[in-house]
């Protein structure tokens, strides 16, 4: 394995997400298997979920490169032309849709955690942000039960991280997702609770 400086990020707007789909959804479905996604991928969920990006102009995809092999990635795209599923929580709060940035996932192999890319998704997406005039980052999280019996032990969650990056937890903004568990065939809802930055601005 190369150390980090010998990473290649790509970056990839809109209609030219498509020439790395595949590597995109091989590497979601490997990272989401982990708990607390726990998500049985398919190449047709993937088409699926995937093409929103390739339907927006002002989406971005960051792919971290490890020679020809994809390790990581992340993914943004105003809320405005994401899926309205994503936009009722939003809506039913009574807050504009306009400002605000959605960030989809960041996933990243095991063996390349801890490098500093988690902040550098981070980074890039909230500049995707402030280039297209928005001042609102959120993304979503799934909530599973504290009792759940496949969560591995001494789970850390993402929280501290999130929290340290200026996001807050909105436990009112809360969507519905849905996708196959390991093991089933039939995808089944997950609530998703949303956090939220303002951005500060550029000075």
């Amino acid at each position: 394995m190369n150390d980090a400086a010998a990473l290649r990020i790509e970056t990839l707007r809109g209609a030219q997400i498509a020439t790395q789909l595949d590597a995109l959804a091989e590497l979601r479905i490997a990272v989401f298997r982990d708990w607390p996604y726990l998500y049985e991928g398919s190449a047709d969920y993937e088409r699926h979920y995937l093409q929103m990006y390739l339907d927006c102009p002002r989406s971005l995809a960051i792919l971290v490169w490890d020679g020809a092999r994809c390790v990581g990635a992340s993914t943004v795209l105003p809320l405005v032309d994401a899926p309205r599923e994503l936009q009722l929580p939003f809506l039913d709060a009574g807050l504009a849709l306009a400002p605000i940035d959605y960030f989809g996932e960041s996933v990243l192999l095991r063996a390349y955690r801890g490098r500093g890319l988690g902040v550098q998704f981070f980074e890039l997406r909230e500049r995707h942000a402030r280039e297209l005039g928005l001042s609102v980052c959120a993304f979503c999280s799934v909530e599973r039960r504290d009792d759940d019996p496949r969560q591995p032990p001494g789970y850390v969650p993402n929280d501290a991280f999130w929290h340290k990056r200026g996001y807050r937890k909105e436990p009112g903004l809360r969507a519905t997702l849905s996708w196959p568990d390991l093991g089933e065939a039939a995808s089944t809802d997950k609530p998703m609770t949303f956090w939220m930055r303002k951005l500060e601005a550029v000075r």
